[in-house]
């Protein structure tokens, strides 16, 4: 039995679900072959996940190859409930999630979702996997395989490999060149700033905006940062990220110096602490505090609830405005959680049409591969890769060059020199 807030929604859901559909070229073709070939016939699918517009038409894709699916929230800010109840109400999915529910509320429904015993598992930061192999350990003989989203997540999963606790073969479809590009950097890049701005409304030109981490989601911020006017300061703890960082052209400062600068602070790190009671002790009146990590550790929110005499919740949505005992003022969205998903709406569907279709054909690839993998971290095999990135380039009227016989036999002969 699904447990959403308000099944009475289920009509905006699909209504907006339809929408995201029509920009998810790759994934509607995988779909079609998916409902001739049913590759995932009989199996039962757990995901913890994102319950947006774009993850109903995976769930969809899924079903139409034959998986039942039970789907709990990966953020209890990011639940859309109009989209949850379309889900239930109209495709028949299993569905744990409300918008805004608390810790145990969370947890809670990714134990419902984990009753369904499932043989795959679809995760986005690791807790479904964590819960099984800590708490629910009578379920892992059933789980055949399964696929992580998350930058975070697969650091989580190489820790618990490295262990030795792994139980299961886990493929880190977030690797993949296509969720790379399309995912973090585009993805990202747009999304975390439409959230800020949408809780702010602020003027991003002529602010300095820090971002903290120049990975594949720091890159995008910064390039679209730029690209609205803003002065770009990089901190980073790798020194070939802050090197490419700065012949970029953006500025490279440690935070510790950076914190008193910056008008508008976002991490994008997978680690914590990394905005802390050091920095936000010199942060200017009016500072902007954004995360795009995918947990809320990476602004110490504790050691500003501390360091504040007063807190305005809600002085705008998902926008709370913390008063130090110096009269400043700084600026909290989201709660320290995903701005992207909860100010804004997360990834466009464009985006999220080739990580999706990753994983879909992952799901499929696993369903018959899984006997001959190891419990471990796994890429996805590179045909799958290139096999999206093909599609999305058809759908967008793009051809590309093939090689000749003579370059392919150039390309693998040694023998053939100056």
């Amino acid at each position: 039995m699904s447990d959403i807030a308000d099944a009475s929604l289920a009509y905006e859901g699909v209504k907006r679900i339809e929408w995201a559909d029509r920009s998810m070229p790759v994934l509607r073709q995988i779909r079609e072959r998916f409902a001739e070939e049913r590759p995932l016939d009989g199996l039962r699918i757990a995901a913890c996940m994102h319950i947006t517009t774009e993850t109903a038409c995976l769930i969809r894709t899924l079903q139409a190859g034959g998986a039942s699916v039970a789907l709990a929230s990966s953020n209890p800010l990011s639940t859309q409930d109009d989209t949850a109840a379309a889900l239930v109400q109209e495709d028949g999915a299993e569905v744990f999630a409300r918008a805004g529910i608390d810790r145990e509320g969370y947890y809670a429904h990714i134990h419902q979702a984990l009753e369904t015993a499932p043989d795959l598992v679809l995760d986005d930061g690791c807790d479904l996997v964590n819960t099984l192999h800590i708490e629910r350990t009578d379920l892992l003989p059933t789980v055949k395989a399964g696929c992580e989203q998350t930058t975070t997540g697969v650091i989580r999963l190489h820790q618990m490999a490295l262990e030795g606790v792994l139980r299961f073969p886990m493929v880190a479809v977030n690797d993949t060149d296509t969720k790379h590009m399309f995912d973090n950097r585009y993805g990202t890049g747009q999304s975390t700033l439409d959230g800020i701005v949408r809780a702010t409304n602020t003027l991003l030109a002529g602010k300095t905006v820090v971002i903290a981490g120049f990975g594949y989601c720091g890159r995008g911020l910064a390039e679209r940062a730029r690209g609205l006017g803003a002065r770009v300061v990089i901190t980073e703890i790798d020194p070939v990220k802050a090197l490419d960082a700065a012949l970029q052209g953006f500025a490279v400062q440690p935070m510790a110096e950076a914190a008193a600068d910056g008008d508008v602070f976002i991490t994008v790190t997978g680690n914590r602490d990394v905005v802390n009671a050091e920095h936000l002790a010199v942060m200017k009146d009016g500072a902007i505090l954004a995360n795009s990590g995918h947990f809320d550790v990476e602004i110490d929110v504790r050691a500003l609830e501390e360091m504040a005499v007063a807190v305005h919740h809600g002085v705008r949505p998902q926008t709370d405005e913390y008063v130090l005992a110096d009269g400043r003022r700084l600026v909290l969205l989201a709660e320290g959680r995903l701005v992207n998903l909860a100010a804004a709406e997360g990834h466009p569907a464009a985006v999220m049409d080739m990580s999706f279709a990753d994983q879909a054909l992952t799901c499929a690839w696993l369903a018959k591969a899984h006997e001959s993998l190891a419990p471990a971290v796994h890429d996805v095999p590179k045909e799958i890769d290139t096999e999206v990135a093909r599609l999305k380039l058809a759908s967008m009227s793009i051809a590309i060059d093939l090689l000749t016989p003579d370059q392919e036999d150039y390309l693998h002969s040694w023998r053939i020199g100056s």
